[in-house]
């Protein structure tokens, strides 16, 4: 079936008959030896240094940042692409800097510290002032000034750097949270003495990381921008989820509050859900109750979406994401959009999408996209379906976890983070007649991919 188009990438290399996302000469391939022999961190040697009298080879006469953006307030010329969260490869970050990316967004979770040190190390040998870090911290239950304190001062260590340009609470769980004044007085010490320079938030939603349901994504980011003391923001912005983070958008443009993006690309793994069952049938076993439900959701919508398959050529997922990319960089309020990189393919495809626009095409492909796969894609950041969950369930952390899994392939954290949610999980759904799918406007098959992430994310 040609719907079977809409997977990710790395199976989508593997299994297609007619070529593979990249031209076999690309850069990433061509020269991934070369960058990976230099052991950035492992063997700390600074990238720019010559190994055996021969200067590695830049990407810069290659892929360059084509377009900058003033970063709100902060007066800073950001890459409109920029280095996203889990820069856990020093090689590709090098890269990244190499063709021009001056804006790298971490915080001191990521890798339990791990990020941070690797930036630290490539940053060492750099002009430091020509390239902006962002860097958060959770609030956790010790919210005292000395706590707070001593956290970012690991953080600059970590860093190896003299000052951090924007610290970020990271995903609040409530206005309260934005307001908490040891946060602010540990800040305006670290402001004093130009350790840090400005403040900002980042949200993807309800996160639940305690047995209080949180407030929205927008509820936070707006009460946020009124309050005046934040000046960058981090948040969910892509064209199946767009109406929450629009309105943000709007707010920090009127209030010159610098933008950037996470989770821009919506488009996600869908032939798993085919393959899952092709391998069970084969096997001579059983297709579970919840498999079911979800494949014959998706035998509809194939049935539905084809005109428009065939008509927009949607055999190229790689063509999808690019088209995602340049709908969330044409809105103007958007500043930057924070790429997570896990392979040399990943940077150098989303370098070269820098400056360019979004086309009549790109319109016609998404539009195309939205309908023959927007309804298998759990918008980040909305959560009204939670409220009619008898069992509290927080559904929109869940799938969040399971995007991870799917389209991010982190899958050792979105099973960890799974396990380590405190409030009901999505076992409550198997016996469940599911209520958040009917409350669902997005008419998502939400109660049978809550299943089927569980099953995921657990093994079971």
């Amino acid at each position: 079936m040609l719907f079977y188009v809409f997977l990710d990438s790395r199976i989508w290399e593997e299994n297609s008959k007619g070529g593979t996302m990249h031209d076999k000469n690309s850069l990433a391939r061509r020269d991934f030896l070369k960058y990976t022999t230099l052991g950035v961190v492992g063997a700390g040697i600074p990238y720019r240094k010559a190994i055996d009298g021969v200067r590695p080879p830049t990407t810069t006469d290659i892929l360059k940042i084509k377009e900058y953006r003033t970063l709100g307030r902060t007066g800073f010329k950001v890459s409109d692409i920029s280095a996203g969260e889990h820069q856990g490869n020093g090689a590709i970050l090098s890269m990244l800097l190499d063709a021009g990316v001056n804006y790298i967004d971490t915080g001191e979770s990521y890798g339990r510290g791990r990020d941070e040190r690797v930036i630290g190390q490539v940053l060492k040998n750099r002009d430091r002032k020509s390239v902006f870090i962002t860097t958060k911290l959770y609030l956790s239950k010790d919210r005292t000034k000395s706590s707070i304190l001593d956290r970012a001062r690991k953080c600059l260590e970590r860093l190896q750097m003299d000052y951090i340009d924007c610290m970020m609470i990271h995903s609040p769980q409530n206005v309260a949270t934005i307001k908490e004044q040891g946060f602010h007085d540990a800040m305006a010490e670290l402001k004093a003495e130009g350790r840090v320079l400005y403040l900002g938030l980042s949200n993807h939603g309800t996160h639940w990381g305690s047995l209080q349901p949180e407030e929205s994504m927008e509820k936070i980011m707006l009460a946020a921008a009124e309050d005046g003391r934040f000046d960058v923001m981090l948040l969910v912005y892509n064209f199946l989820a767009k109406e929450n983070g629009g309105k943000v958008l709007k707010v920090c443009a009127e209030k010159n509050i610098g933008t950037t993006l996470m989770k821009t690309n919506p488009v996600a793994d869908y032939l798993y859900f085919k393959r899952e069952g092709d391998t069970l049938e084969k096997e001579g076993k059983e297709i579970p109750e919840y498999l079911k439900s979800v494949l014959s959701r998706y035998e509809l919508l194939v049935e539905e979406a084809q005109d428009f398959i065939k008509k927009y050529n949607l055999s190229n997922p790689q063509k999808i994401r690019e088209a995602a990319t340049r709908y969330a960089l044409d809105n103007p309020n958007v500043h930057t959009i924070c790429a997570t990189c896990n392979t040399f393919e990943e940077a150098e495809a989303f370098v070269k999408l820098s400056g360019g626009r979004f086309t009549p095409e790109d319109k016609k492909t998404l539009r195309a996209y939205a309908q023959g796969g927007g309804m298998f894609y759990c918008r980040h950041a909305c959560g009204l379906c939670e409220s009619h969950c008898p069992h509290h369930v927080p559904v929109n952390t869940i799938m969040r976890y399971n995007h991870y899994y799917i389209a991010q392939h982190r899958e050792k954290h979105a099973m960890q983070k799974y396990s380590e949610l405190l409030t009901a999980r999505a076992e409550k759904c198997l016996d469940c007649e599911g209520l958040c799918e009917s409350s669902c406007p997005f008419n998502i098959p939400i109660h049978a991919l809550l299943i089927h992430a569980h099953h995921r994310l657990t093994l079971a």
